[in-house]
């Protein structure tokens, strides 16, 4: 009688990625929170039907929600639910979480982003970012860095 194995958490466990925020926002931290999703939704979460690129997360009433993250619904859905892909989605935070997040957003200008998506023990997560809005010079200088980087890593690796 042999030992089960256990599984081991893999790397795909990224369901989206929203790579539009980290151009547009400077990244201040990062925060986890759990998503209030429908059966239909978690489906199509599973073959990575998701798109974070147009969402936003606004605070409402003391709850976060989650706007314009598109999840296409699979053809294979039931008939008597009628799927609706831009529907808002509540975010599930601790109230001091969602307090000290309603504090920075009200008073010193910040923005809640979502980042990505992905797996944590079966059950999807939401990775918010607290951000602030860069301007054009900023994103011309993020672009200018991370060319120069990739450059100089060419020339290391000639020699």
């Amino acid at each position: 009688m042999g030992k089960k194995s256990k599984k081991k958490s893999t790397p795909g466990t990224t369901i989206a990625l929203n790579k539009k925020a980290r151009h547009d926002y400077f990244i201040e931290q990062r925060f986890e929170a759990g998503i209030a999703l429908e059966g239909w939704e978690v489906k199509s979460l599973r073959e990575n039907r998701v798109n974070l690129k147009e969402a936003y997360v606004l605070i409402k009433d003391g709850e976060l929600w989650l706007f314009g993250a598109h999840i296409t619904p699979l053809p294979t859905a039931s008939t008597h639910v009628q799927p609706d892909p831009l529907r808002t989605r509540k975010l599930l935070m601790h109230r001091r979480e969602i307090d000290m997040l309603q504090g920075m957003v009200e008073r010193k200008g910040y923005t809640l982003v979502p980042l990505a998506m992905y797996w944590k023990k079966g059950r999807a997560k939401l990775e918010v970012g607290l951000a602030k809005g860069k301007k054009l010079h900023d994103k011309r200088a993020t672009t200018k860095d991370r060319d120069w980087q990739r450059e100089k890593a060419r020339i290391l690796k000639r020699g």
